[in-house]
């Protein structure tokens, strides 16, 4: 069959008084795979994987609170934490009835998927990282302010705006190191930024990334718990990732040891320039998952 971009359905429903919006493609009854995005981005991040998957698979790709479409609060009405973003997202598979389902995780998807999953492993069938950290390793040289920021907040707020959230960095995010920067639509960062100028996101993303250091001292607990359960895992890497550094994809083979490690001439948006290939490697770990019973 020839899926387009016909087949994704773009709903919204309401998971604690919130408007959480979500694409969704494939049968309604078959395997799901729950793809959870990065930052600044949004599910449009998946737009492109969704088609190429959704004979066979039903894929859900929701927006956190504040990102997106969906409901978007200040942070004096809605605490902007990983624990709090995991909890929605938690509230949401529940109400789209999603008992087993395998996720798909990048960049910020990895520290919400991975509290998800060591909270109801039995929920998860198998996990697709893509330039998401799990171990120190994996965080480059651009973090050095981002650590400092979150030692003294008021003492580098500013110089963490720049890093993170400037116009340069969002490009940054995009292009990387890639020898081939033609192959980047301009409208992602140039979309992307617009969303972080939008009234109020400057203070839901600086007060949400100064909770990321939660994240960085959970890697211990994330990493038993690969070790514990083994959950079937494919790790694809952009490997000009400005961020992310190729080490953090290699870790996770010290707590899986069957994990298979994929290095893409890309950057940390990778689907931005591999998606075929991307699609490709999912398929298969899908169907890996359908022929062991996972």
């Amino acid at each position: 069959m020839n899926w387009t971009r016909s087949n994704i359905r773009y709903r919204t429903i309401t998971v604690d008084r919130l408007d959480i919006f979500y694409r969704e493609a494939g049968p309604q009854g078959a395997p799901a795979l729950l793809l959870l995005h990065g930052f600044p981005s949004s599910s449009r991040m998946y737009e492109t994987l969704l088609p190429p998957l959704a004979d066979k698979y039903r894929l859900i790709a929701p927006d956190y609170p504040g990102f997106g479409h969906s409901t978007a609060l200040p942070p004096t009405e809605f605490v902007y934490t990983f624990d709090n973003l995991a909890h929605v997202m938690t509230r949401f598979v529940d109400q789209l009835a999603l008992d087993r389902f395998a996720l798909f995780v990048q960049d910020y998807g990895g520290p919400i998927g991975f509290r998800m999953a060591q909270a109801q492993p039995d929920r998860i069938r198998g996990i697709v990282v893509q330039n998401a950290v799990a171990h120190q390793e994996g965080l480059g040289p651009l973090w050095e302010t981002r650590k400092a920021f979150w030692a003294d907040r008021s003492k580098h707020e500013a110089a963490l705006r720049a890093n993170l959230l400037s116009f340069e960095a969002t490009r940054l995010r995009h292009v990387g190191h890639t020898p081939h920067p033609e192959r980047y639509d301009p409208d992602a960062w140039h979309d992307e930024f617009a969303f972080l100028s939008s009234p109020g996101q400057i203070d839901i993303q600086t007060e949400l990334f100064f909770d990321y250091q939660t994240n960085v001292e959970r890697y211990p607990q994330w990493q038993r718990y690969m070790r514990e359960h083994q959950p079937p895992m494919v790790v694809l890497w952009g490997r000009h990732d400005p961020s992310f550094a190729v080490e953090g994809a290699h870790a996770y083979r010290r707590d899986i040891p069957d994990a298979q490690v994929h290095l893409l001439d890309a950057g940390h948006f990778a689907l931005d320039e591999a998606c075929d290939e991307i699609a490709a490697h999912t398929r298969r770990f899908l169907t890996s998952l359908d022929g062991t019973g996972a």
